[in-house]
């Protein structure tokens, strides 16, 4: 099986990839969002599209242009919008631009679409992105459409693995071990582990409030230490992810 950039291919080879009804595309999806002083603003976009050309192989797929922008950033898993560089769109903008791309896959005759996203505040924009494309291309549309986290086809024994003092949960690891040893597997150049900040923990309410508390967020950005990140359980993690996504690929789009 082969992996395309779908924005490297001319449109007669594009069209000619299509006439194969198991083709699936995928969507990266991610942000432009502060991820403290050792990574780069682009983490969540530049994650979603290495899972996603790291997966395509395995599945025959199409890789779309990412999409580079995400919802807004949250104090308590993205350390908010306070920070210089973090560029959002609102709910609105991100469905519809989700929207107009999975419903001009369907022009195109494109079956099979997988949008993975690599930000977690996305995940309902996304949805209704998804939906409001699947109501423009009407019931006799043929598509199918997944939408994963990467995240999620983390299996338990890896987490244990790659966190023997246990694990502090997907939303307080924004910038922490998985991104930081993910981005160390995929874009060592872009991580500068000697600048990782020294704070702990963050231990946030059990609410929210609006204008958000800053100050709940530490300078740095970051809300569980990335301290013990490593290349080797980037590549842990990245292998445990796109094996687990390809199977779920196969099952769901696969046949014949």
């Amino acid at each position: 099986m082969q992996m395309e950039m779908m924005d490297h291919l001319s449109w007669v080879a594009y069209e000619e990839r299509l006439r194969d009804p198991n083709a699936i595309v995928l969507l990266p999806v991610g942000a432009l969002e502060q991820h403290g002083p050792h990574l780069p603003l682009g983490t969540d976009a530049l994650l979603a599209a290495a899972v996603a050309r790291t997966v395509a192989p395995g599945v025959n797929g199409i890789v779309a242009p990412t999409i580079n922008y995400g919802y807004k950033s949250q104090p308590k898993c993205g350390g908010g919008q306070h920070f210089p560089g973090t560029t959002s769109l609102d709910g609105a903008t991100l469905s519809a631009l989700t929207c107009d791309i999975i419903a001009e896959l369907g022009r195109h005759g494109v079956r099979n679409v997988a949008v993975v996203s690599g930000h977690y505040e996305n995940q309902w924009f996304l949805v209704e992105g998804i939906d409001l494309a699947r109501r423009r291309l009407g019931p006799a549309s043929p598509m199918r459409i997944m939408r994963l986290e990467y995240w999620d086809f983390l299996a338990e024994a890896t987490l244990k693995g790659v966190f023997p003092d246990g694990f502090p949960g997907f939303a307080l690891e924004h910038a922490a071990v998985i991104e930081t040893s993910m981005m160390l597997h995929y874009f060592p150049e872009l991580v500068g582990m000697d600048k990782l900040p020294p704070d702990p923990l963050v231990d946030f309410p059990p609410y929210d409030m609006y204008p958000a508390h800053t100050h709940w967020v530490p300078s740095s950005g970051v809300l569980s230490s990335a301290r013990g990140a490593t290349a080797e359980k980037g590549r842990l993690m990245a292998d445990d992810i796109s094996t687990r996504i390809i199977a779920a690929l196969r099952n769901e789009f696969m046949h014949g």
